[in-house]
């Protein structure tokens, strides 16, 4: 019998009285209720978000992605040919206007220095020479008349012209004749002589008719004339093809000749002169360095380029627009720019150049945009990527909304939520920003409206 209650005192459990099972279920549903019932007051009485109606400005802008380019860059070359000895320095470094870039061997060039001067000496001499000889146009000539047959008698005075001279030499007394002689012919002593002038008398037949001549009347024998040679302004005759009128003056003139073998002399210098300058690169304008193109040894030709120099005093950005932004941006817009891993950084700049001709990337045309930054930092890194936000339209002291507190439908006609009322309102809008948009009509300045319009 002991055993028995022993086994019974192992297994038994105390029972639960029906009254207390009663309450603890009772107090759960009331929990839940009260849980229940305190979330659906939450849900419905939390008031909306709301915003108000205030006046400030209104921008339109278009974004992009961009990198930073210095304004300008140069393109440094030799303008010899030769072997590099010297690169003082690298890329990245900034140098200041006429420090030296770099050198190039300079022998050969200076051999050619050495042999244009001395071959302008030479060509000096020449001249100076020929200077000093006596000036050929004041040489005298042979100058003396030209010989003319003329017949005896009164008509050989017709035939003569209006150029000739009549000398008489007479032997006694011209004024009678020779005793004994034939009274119709004239003395010899009393035959004039004549000089013929240089002008050329066309030859006249012995049957022609002459015009009585103020010693006498008759025919007389045609005159013999000889065309006279032609001559140089001094009067010597000159020969065909020579330097006179028709000739050859520049290929005869050993004078200009020698003028030109001086001049040609002396551009040679020159282009010597050059060439052995350009052994030496120097830099024009204060920049950074981008590129060289070779180390210490490089062979180089003339006009290569060696180092590539940007003008840092000007930095810009360069981004691409689809076309559809790119219609509205045009030169002197203002936008700012933010540099990658500046976030906190906006540095001003303006549109400086639109490319007139855009480029397909196969489903949009892109057009580059330039813009120049105000005031860069000297730290800011060629080739970096920013982010470039162009304004192309900005209105102030106006009515304006968050943008999304309006509605606005295709026609350009907008509306908004009232706070406390039923229906939406029709409300005009102006210009319509990326973070705002302007109220004309329909709001006044204070009204509460509902943020999610």
């Amino acid at each position: 019998m002991g055993i028995h209650l022993h086994v019974w005192r192992a297994v038994r459990r105390r029972p639960v009285p029906a009254g207390a099972a009663t309450a603890t279920l009772v107090a759960v549903a009331v929990a839940a209720g009260a849980a229940a019932f305190s979330d659906g007051a939450d849900r419905t009485g939390a008031p909306a978000a709301t915003v108000r109606v205030d006046r400030g400005e209104v921008t339109s802008a278009v974004a992009a992605t961009g990198s930073v380019r210095p304004a300008a860059s140069r393109g440094l070359a030799f303008t010899a040919v030769g072997t590099v000895t010297e690169v003082r320095v690298r890329p990245g470094v900034d140098v200041t206007v006429g420090q030296v870039l770099a050198v190039l061997d300079d022998a050969e060039a200076h051999a050619e220095v050495t042999r244009a001067e001395q071959a302008l000496a030479d060509a000096r001499a020449v001249l100076d020479d020929l200077e000093g000889e006596p000036d050929p146009d004041t040489l005298a000539c042979d100058t003396s008349p030209v010989s003319a047959t003329r017949g005896d008698g009164a008509g050989g005075a017709a035939g003569g012209t209006a150029g000739d001279t009549v000398r008489s030499t007479p032997s006694g007394d011209t004024g009678s004749p020779t005793p004994g002689a034939d009274p119709d012919q004239p003395s010899p002593s009393a035959t004039p002589s004549v000089t013929r002038s240089a002008t050329p008398t066309p030859t006249g037949s012995s049957d022609s008719p002459v015009k009585p001549s103020a010693s006498g009347t008759g025919k007389g024998p045609a005159a013999t004339v000889t065309a006279p040679t032609p001559a140089d302004p001094r009067g010597c005759p000159t020969e065909p093809g020579g330097s006179g009128p028709g000739g050859n003056a520049a290929g005869a003139d050993p004078l200009l000749r020698a003028h030109q073998q001086v001049t040609a002399a002396q551009l040679a210098l020159a282009e010597a002169a050059d060439r052995l300058a350009g052994t030496t690169i120097t830099a024009p304008v204060a920049g950074r360095v981008l590129s060289v193109a070779g180390p210490v040894g490089t062979r180089v030709s003339a006009g290569a380029r060696f180092i590539e120099l940007a003008v840092v005093d000007g930095m810009q950005v360069t981004a691409t627009f689809p076309e559809a932004d790119a219609g509205q941006i045009a030169v002197g817009q203002t936008a700012t720019v933010t540099p990658a891993g500046r976030p906190d950084t906006e540095l001003d700049a303006e549109v400086v150049q639109v490319d007139p001709v855009g480029t397909s990337d196969g489903q949009v045309v892109r057009f580059g945009v330039r813009l120049a930054l105000g005031d860069a930092p000297d730290d800011l890194l060629i080739g970096q990527s920013a982010a470039v936000r162009i304004r192309i339209a900005t209105v102030a002291d106006v009515l304006r909304l968050p943008a999304g507190a309006v509605e606005v439908r295709r026609d350009g006609a907008g509306t908004v939520l009232v706070a406390g009322a039923a229906e939406p309102r029709p409300v005009v809008v102006g210009l319509r920003g990326d973070q705002f948009v302007e109220i004309r009509s329909g709001l006044a300045e204070g009204d509460l409206l509902l943020a999610a319009g």
